[in-house]
């Protein structure tokens, strides 16, 4: 009996191609730094968020573990998720103050860059 021919699956070992990326990235810086300078502020923000969201998640399963009865654990569950909601809303204000702060850079620099300088038509 003949042997069945396998498929080979090739291995997926090597990094991606990371360069359709970092072409984008160094357009951005080019193109304006005030985006450039968004989106670090952007990526910061939400490391610094997701630090504090894992922190707070590994010192609540400290305390739920310590809990004695039903009760407790429902009411550290509620007070929980009350103040992740409240974590994950002022997060999201945080990060549309910055894209808001970004837009009205780039629209400053936009018309500073576009702009006619009168001064300088010769008559």
């Amino acid at each position: 009996m003949p042997k069945a021919k396998s498929k080979a699956v090739p291995k997926s070992d090597a990094a991606p191609d990371m360069s359709p990326v970092v072409g984008l990235t160094t357009a951005m810086m080019v193109a304006n730094p005030a985006v450039t300078k968004a989106w670090t502020d952007i990526m910061k923000e939400s490391a610094r968020f997701v630090s504090e969201r894992l922190q707070e998640d590994m010192e609540a399963q400290k305390v739920l573990l310590q809990c004695k009865t039903p009760a407790d654990l429902v009411q550290f569950q509620s007070e929980f998720v009350l103040k992740a909601m409240q974590q994950y809303a002022d997060e999201a204000q945080r990060i549309t103050k910055i894209m808001t702060d970004a837009g009205e850079d780039i629209a400053k620099d936009a018309r500073h860059s576009w702009s006619r300088v009168y001064d300088n038509i010769p008559l």
